[in-house]
């Protein structure tokens, strides 16, 4: 489908030997730089990831966690890799109570997981890569150092997330000017990150997990009050690993997903339930196609909160979830006419038993596809600054209940529950798209909406991107200006509660692989400042 020139917007990118994808220029032209210099998808995904972790500090960072889906080419498997971080070993809900909390709270040390992100960079490296780490990473370290420019989104993110950045010394030292966040066009340097990077490149996990660069970021969370230990931290050194993908046939084609504790069976789940329609029509915004992907992905959601956590620790019934005879049971609760006003229990489909993160992807000349996500979690994840080793640490612990008994409960080196998600799309037993949509719990409906709108209504990856969206949260639909007035109070008719939504959902990249004609087609959100390119 070509698009309308009159209107605004941008064509995707093609290209014929290699292409990157990410929410930065400047991180895109890192991982095509590396990947004209003879690395690989993988090194490409690293180099990109590591200038992301300096530039858009607002989203990831190498105090964050991160997952990965990679498919070597010709091989018709998809390794799937878990670099999420875990609670520290005292982290008990009785410590925690002790300290006077009553529920997690997302500024607070016991919200900071020991990061996951460089455990898993170094795994990949050693095991995927060609060119060395010290290699990927110099970019990102040029940009620490020397500074960078802040882009709108950044600013945008930045100006937003002031009081958090003023809630702790170091931090507000360091991210803020007289108090004030970093505008459009501002210079930003880091250089203590830089030396960090330095450390990571020269000695791999342990630079960052072990020795000075880990003893900055300990006394930092002791002296807030956290319970993190240096021994925690040398654990962390070998928390990436690699798990098997979890998948789900949908239209011919086979969607990978990683397993939990990230919420990738929640896009397997919604595609299964969505996949059995066949009069979707021709409108991607019609009040019918909305609807019904609202209501599945209210199902999926609703398991989430009930199901998903360390399956380390407690049992995730992941088989039941995506299998495709629930997707179909609960397809047929589905009310095309009203939104059902109360969803049975969680595992079921019926009431008879009970009457900003930053996503990026790459494929390089030899056909390996990477789709990689990396993150902080919330904006600036928990605002506390490891001032000496520049390093600002995630709030993953957030997603912790202090509910005992439920799965997702806090416990000694326990994973939380983790909402970012890589994913990846094969067909005929070769890699056709990495891809995917970042926004915290809005993943995998977006993912799901992205999908549907280029595989079914045939919008091309940056079209599909653009499309406007919507998510159902809390009991309400949080609508961006896109969606039509006409539409909105269609749904509002139906049952649903439309909102207006200030900061627009998410940001995604994809790239889609033309075997048949030797064709990379690539597209990056405008949701976010960045931008798709090949060679």
């Amino acid at each position: 489908m070509i698009r309308d020139f009159h209107r605004p917007g941008r064509s995707p990118s093609l290209a014929t030997n290699g292409m990157v994808a990410s929410s930065m220029p400047a991180a895109t032209l890192a991982g095509l730089d590396i990947l004209r210099a003879g690395g690989n998808a993988v090194d490409a995904a690293l180099a990109t990831a590591a200038v992301l972790a300096v530039i858009e500090p607002q989203s990831t960072g190498v105090g964050g966690d991160c997952f990965c889906l990679y498919a070597p080419a010709g091989t018709g498997k998809v390794v799937a890799m878990n670099a999420s971080g875990r609670a520290p070993a005292a982290a008990t809900p009785e410590a925690l109570r002790a300290t006077g909390l009553t529920a997690m709270n997302p500024t607070s040390p016991h919200s900071v997981t020991v990061p996951g992100a460089v455990s898993g960079w170094a795994l990949l490296s050693r095991t995927h890569g060609r060119l060395s780490l010290e290699r990927v990473l110099q970019a990102a370290i040029t940009l620490a150092e020397d500074g960078h420019a802040i882009t709108p989104r950044v600013a945008h993110d930045w100006e937003a997330s002031t009081g958090k950045l003023a809630k702790h010394g170091a931090t507000a030292r360091r991210f803020l000017k007289d108090g004030k966040p970093y505008g459009v066009g501002d210079i930003f340097r880091n250089p203590a990150l830089a030396e960090t990077l330095r450390a990571i490149g020269r000695d791999g996990a342990a630079g960052f997990y072990r020795g000075k660069v880990a003893s900055d970021i300990v006394a930092t969370l002791r002296e807030a009050g956290g319970l993190h230990t240096e021994e925690d931290f040398a654990e962390g050194e070998t928390a990436a690993e690699f798990v098997t993908p979890i998948r789900t046939g949908w239209h011919g084609m086979e969607v990978f997903q990683c397993p939990p504790n990230g919420s990738g069976m929640l896009v397997l789940q919604i595609l299964n339930t969505l996949g059995g329609y066949t009069d979707y029509g021709d409108d991607p915004l019609s009040v019918q196609r909305i609807h019904r992907h609202l209501e599945a992905a209210r199902f999926a959601y609703r398991d989430r909160d009930a199901f998903l956590a360390d399956p380390s620790q407690v049992d995730v019934p992941v088989e039941h979830l995506i299998s495709p005879a629930y997707g179909d049971a609960i397809r047929a609760q589905i009310q095309d006419d009203r939104a059902l006003p109360e969803l049975p229990p969680a595992g079921e489909a019926d009431w008879a038993r009970h009457k900003d993160t930053v996503y990026l992807c790459v494929v390089d000349r030899d056909g390996n596809a990477c789709s990689f996500i990396n993150s902080l979690f919330e904006g600036f994840g928990s605002g506390i600054l490891a001032e000496q080793s520049g390093v600002m640490l995630q709030n993953r612990g957030y997603g912790f209940r202090l509910e005992e008994g439920h799965p997702n409960c806090i416990a000694p080196r326990k994973r939380p529950m983790h909402t970012i998600i890589p994913g990846m799309v094969l067909k005929g037993g070769k890699a056709i798209m990495p891809y995917g949509v970042m926004g915290g719990h809005f993943q995998p409906m977006g993912q799901t909406w992205f999908l549907a709108n280029h595989f079914q209504f045939g919008l091309d990856p940056q079209a599909a991107l653009d499309l406007p969206r919507l998510f159902a949260i809390g009991g309400k639909v949080q609508v961006e200006r896109g969606i039509p007035a006409e539409v909105v109070a269609k749904l509002n008719a139906m049952g649903h509660h439309c909102e207006p939504i200030d900061k627009p959902h998410g940001g995604g990249q994809a790239i889609l692989i033309d075997h048949e004609r030797g064709v990379l087609i690539g597209g990056s959100d405008p949701r976010k400042d960045g931008i798709a390119l090949g060679y």
